[in-house]
């Protein structure tokens, strides 16, 4: 079953579930005339809006790409889950505000029997429908399932503390509800802050997954000829649809149609294999096979990566002719000043080696 299938219908699994348990609890509320119960049958139908938000963000994101949009509409599905966190965290904000009106005005509660069979019922039933909704999430790696599923068990973990403080008050007489509401209202603030600031940060393009990153650099440099794959640079448009770019080091004797011919099956391998659609694959042009390029590049090589700060160069080339040295240094994010310590890298470089012009680029450590 394809993705989109999968994402509407545990949708509608979810739309059903909530109209059931509202129907429930409205059927239970209106034989015991709880006013209570009643709105909280009401509330269940708010929490199918999850789903249906989650149904129409899948619709929108399937829409193929046109002239205006020409990779896809795959990002909607982050709108869609940043949607639901805001919702998730409305929903902390007010249950935060009556908990604090409660402690401040604190009222005896009335647990009924028909408040406790209702709570007895949803909390198990929210439970099994947030795991189910949220592990299929994770499966077709759905944000906005995963969002409302988080939704689904944050209102077992509701539920289930209003069970439990009317144990403790009609065992003990102790009302807690108050207490227990801020603390979960806080829990669900900042559950619904972590999600928001997931979607965002995905949005606004996150470092790709470390063990894709290396599966395919590994993958590129297994061909012929690669000695290596660096700069792997992907872009997120939607769960399903990554674009990127690479940088490959070939040897300097590699005609045009090689190299042609190489990318051609590089880009068709990885797509093939990862889903992954690399529309520009560049060269580093290089010949270690030459005995003083390649000394030149161990000294250099083993000089610079004594410095825990730098953690690579590549596309090493030297050219005799012009007397240029040229690569890409690669210096870690932690560093504060990345810019200082390359302009002292190649500083340095100049005064140990002043027969060579440097050309050194500053890169950044986009992936693993």
């Amino acid at each position: 079953m394809d993705r989109q299938r999968v994402i509407i219908r545990t949708g509608i699994v979810g739309i059903i579930v909530n109209i059931l348990l509202a129907g429930f609890k409205a059927a239970v509320g209106l034989l015991s005339n709880s006013i209570a119960v009643v709105l909280d049958a009401v509330n269940n139908l708010s929490d199918a809006l999850s789903s249906v938000i989650t149904i129409i963000g899948a619709k929108l994101s399937a829409k193929p790409a046109d002239k205006k949009h020409p990779l896809g509409h795959g990002r909607v599905e982050y709108l869609t889950a940043i949607t639901i966190s805001v919702i998730i965290l409305y929903a902390g904000i007010t249950s935060l505000i009556e908990s604090v009106k409660k402690i401040i005005q604190p009222e005896l509660p009335d647990y009924g029997t028909a408040a406790l069979i209702v709570i007895s019922v949803a909390v198990p039933v929210k439970i099994i429908l947030g795991l189910y909704v949220q592990n299929t999430g994770k499966r077709v790696n759905s944000d906005a399932l995963r969002a409302s599923g988080k939704d689904a068990l944050l209102d077992a973990v509701i539920s289930g503390s209003v069970l439990a403080a009317a144990i403790i008050y009609l065992i003990w007489g102790v009302s807690l509800e108050a207490y227990l509401g801020v603390l979960i209202s806080l829990y669900i603030i900042k559950s619904g802050i972590d999600m928001l600031r997931e979607s965002i940060s995905r949005i606004l393009g996150e470092r790709i997954d470390n063990e894709l990153s290396r599966d395919i650099k590994r993958e590129l440099s297994s061909y012929a000829g690669v000695s290596g794959a660096y700069d792997l640079i992907l872009h997120s448009y939607g769960p399903e649809m990554l674009v990127g770019s690479v940088h490959i080091e070939v040897p300097y004797t590699m005609t045009a149609p090689e190299l042609d011919a190489l990318e051609r099956r590089m880009s068709a391998d990885i797509y093939a294999k990862y889903g992954v659609a690399l529309t520009g694959i560049s060269i580093y042009s290089v010949n270690l096979s030459d005995p003083e390029t390649d000394e030149l590049f161990h000294a250099i090589n083993d000089e610079l990566r004594a410095d825990p700060r730098i953690l690579q160069i590549h596309g090493f080339n030297l050219d005799k002719a012009a007397s240029t040295v040229t690569f890409d240094i690669i210096i870690s994010f932690d560093e504060k000043d990345r810019h200082a310590l390359y302009e002292q890298v190649v500083a340095d470089l100049q005064k140990k080696y002043p027969q060579y012009r440097f050309c050194v680029t500053l890169d950044s450590d986009i992936s693993d």
